[in-house]
């Protein structure tokens, strides 16, 4: 069951996403919890994207590192699965609750490894309209050193992991990651369980590429398939499939008020999220918010 201090933590991580190597006391009380999927892989929960952690005879990998300020209890978790340090930390985008911790652990002798977008994004500073929140650069130890366009695969541990670029989904820059033999997906932000999706239009998102991200999900696993959304629990084939549904729903409805001349204002009015407002709604993204998501890319 999902607990309102689990949403807030949720919330709370995006708001607080902008920070880059911040050292404070609003972490203190973190604690990362591990879930055990399958075939050597772990999902690590704490404050900030979803962490999914392989180990094996050759070393630890992870998929996304939170903040900062987390990175030792990420470590000290991981010591509890495998001995071996980590060697690669692969970045689902480039917002600041998945890719905080790059600096720390790179310095320990990762090696970061995200799309293109991810690096030229993290180069510089952005401006989170959605939140009015200023991104500063990263330091140059928080930068990808392997970065790739449509995609990219490593080999460690048993599993050929498969990292697919999803352009203009969350991101620009999105990337899902499939444990082949594990079947097992990271889905990185084109998939939020259980609360409605942030889509940041002013780095590259838009509602065409969050389906489409789906579409191609879908096409990778079967019925025993595990799913790791961005944020929210571990998920199946068959609830991906019911959140493809709702977003393709939402982007027609809006579409056809859009095409009738409707202003933005008027087809926030209309509520074309109404169904789904009662369980998806009022958790972090408003109905308001995501309307003007799909209005603004279609």
């Amino acid at each position: 069951m999902r607990t309102a201090i689990m949403l807030f933590s949720l919330l709370f991580g995006f708001i607080a996403l902008p920070v880059h190597g911040q050292d404070d006391d609003r972490f203190a009380n973190v604690e990362i919890k591990i879930t055990p999927i399958r075939d050597g892989l772990a999902l690590l929960t704490g404050q900030g994207g979803n962490i999914v952690v392989s180990t094996g005879a050759d070393g630890s990998f992870i998929i996304d590192d939170q903040f900062a300020a987390l990175s030792d209890k990420i470590r000290a978790a991981i010591a509890t699965l495998s001995d071996q340090p980590v060697r690669f930390v692969l970045n689902t985008h480039f917002h600041g609750d998945h890719t905080g911790g790059n600096e720390n652990f790179g310095l320990a002798g990762a090696v970061i490894v995200a799309q293109d977008n991810v690096r030229k994004r993290m180069s510089h500073a952005q401006f989170l309209e959605t939140f009015k929140r200023d991104l500063k650069a990263a330091p140059a130890a928080a930068l990808p050193l392997v970065t790739f366009s449509d995609g990219l695969s490593l080999h460690l541990n048993g599993q050929d992991v498969r990292a697919i670029h999803v352009a203009h989904a969350h991101t620009d820059g999105d990337a899902m990651v499939w444990f082949e033999q594990a079947n097992v997906l990271h889905m990185g932000d084109i998939y939020f369980n259980g609360l409605y999706p942030f889509i940041d239009v002013d780095a590259g998102g838009g509602i065409n590429g969050m389906i489409a991200g789906v579409d191609k999900a879908l096409t990778l696993i079967d019925d025993s398939a595990v799913v790791v959304p961005g944020h929210g629990p571990l998920s199946n084939r068959a609830e991906l499939v019911a959140y493809g549904e709702m977003l393709r729903g939402f982007r027609a409805r809006v579409a056809e008020l859009k095409q009738q001349d409707k202003s933005l204002d008027q087809i926030i009015a209309a509520k074309p999220t109404a169904k789904y407002d009662a369980i998806w709604a009022g958790q972090f993204i408003s109905p308001e918010l995501l309307i003007g998501f799909i209005y603004k890319t279609l």
